[in-house]
């Protein structure tokens, strides 16, 4: 395996150092907290000499992303990073980075949406946009933000799809944590060149980009997109797995804790699963079949993957830090189902949506649920949605 460093460092800090390490030709970005850290300390690497990137302070997360687009259209390796009402602001520009299949890496530090103002984590900023054409990838704590961070731009250029890694703000974006990072070196060797086979600066073979497409070829073109998205799931799987072997960290769709036997699974993204863990392991020491499914990529939906991954489950609790306001289940609740029902799979699957504007998670929240899923699993009916944590 290659030379790993450890180093002490917040969410936000990984996300920069593998920046740095990655030395994109661009980065264009508008402050937001708590993403603001990402891109500052990038721009200390800028003005120090570190990196050859040029860095463009824009007036807007939507400028921010149409000077990406500008930049990654030109034949550039290109990155940035938001949050929330930020996010927001760059949707109309998201969906052109996809369309125009742009291989941009974009950090986001997931970030509750307004109103009421609020600077804390949920995941309603990323649910928002998971339909925009990006892959979406998630992060359980600052190590995973550094590894994704790399395996993103590797993915993004495989596929010419952008690609957005998230962590959960405040909670990972400033929690100290030790982690380890690659050698300069085995960073550019993992990554390698970047190479685009169409751009706008090579004269030799002149391209249209973001021409009027109506009836005639929209759909075709649209298409061709969703079918990049469906083939990512291989890549995703092989650079995580190459990953693994340089790091001895590797990465798949998604992370199986204590499930060989489990009779209650959890479903839960980001840094809560690290607290459903610690809940788990009180639970098997007591004798109780608990397990967790820690979803890492969100797009494409792994829905085979998952619906087979559960199969041995009796109930299951999928933990949404958004709501949909009102399609039956929160986001992540509505693709799980959707998956078992295509493998006509007949177990109770409990909704909670939970942790809204950063509210905490604790293991004791984590084992009333199990609670719930225990008693489930053995035929007592439950709320199918029930708002974990909130006051009445």
């Amino acid at each position: 395996m290659a030379k790993s460093n450890i180093l002490a460092r917040t969410g936000n800090e990984a996300m920069a150092e593998a920046m740095r390490q990655v030395n994109p030709d661009v980065v264009a970005a508008y402050p937001i907290t708590p993403a603001t850290e990402i891109v500052q300390i990038f721009a200390s690497f800028v003005a120090d000499g570190l990196v050859d990137t040029e860095f463009v302070p824009v007036e807007s997360e939507h400028s921010a992303m149409s000077a990406c687009i500008g930049a990654a259209s030109a034949g550039g390796r290109v990155m940035t990073g938001t949050s929330s009402q930020g996010l927001a602001l760059m949707a109309e520009m998201l969906y052109i980075a996809a369309g125009l299949r742009l291989p941009i890496v974009l950090s986001d530090v997931n970030r509750a949406l307004s109103s009421p103002i609020n600077i804390h984590c949920d995941h309603s900023d990323t649910m928002m946009v998971r339909d925009s054409g990006w892959i979406q990838i998630f992060s359980e704590n600052a190590q995973e933000a550094y590894d994704n961070m790399v395996q993103a731009v590797k993915i993004a250029e495989a596929v010419k799809l952008p690609v957005v890694v998230t962590t959960d703000g405040f909670i990972i974006s400033h929690g100290m944590e030790r982690i380890e990072i690659l050698d300069d070196a085995e960073v550019k060797k993992f990554i390698g060149d970047y190479k685009p086979e169409h751009y706008l600066l090579n004269f030799e073979k002149p391209i249209t980009v973001g021409a009027l497409d109506l009836t005639d070829y929209y759909f075709e073109h649209k298409r061709q997109e969703i079918e990049a998205m469906k083939a990512s799931t291989p890549v995703i799987i092989a650079v995580g797995s190459e990953f693994g072997k340089k790091t001895g960290r590797s990465y798949g769709l998604f992370e199986k804790y204590k499930m060989e036997d489990a009779e209650a699974v959890m479903i839960a993204m980001g840094s809560t699963a690290g607290t459903a863990k610690v809940k788990i392991d009180e639970l098997r020491a007591k004798g109780l079949k608990a397990g967790l499914l820690k979803p890492r990529v969100f797009r494409p939906f792994p829905k085979e993957e998952i619906a087979d991954a559960l199969k041995g489950a009796k109930a299951v609790a999928v933990m949404d830090r958004s709501d949909s306001m009102n399609a039956q289940e929160g986001p992540l609740c509505l693709e799980v189902k959707a998956a078992l029902y295509d493998k006509a799979a007949n177990k109770p699957v409990l909704n909670y949506v939970y942790g809204l504007g950063g509210r905490e998670i604790k293991p004791e929240d984590i084992g009333t649920v199990f609670d719930d899923l225990f008693e489930a699993s053995k035929g007592k009916e439950k709320p199918g949605v029930s708002y974990l944590g909130v006051r009445e």
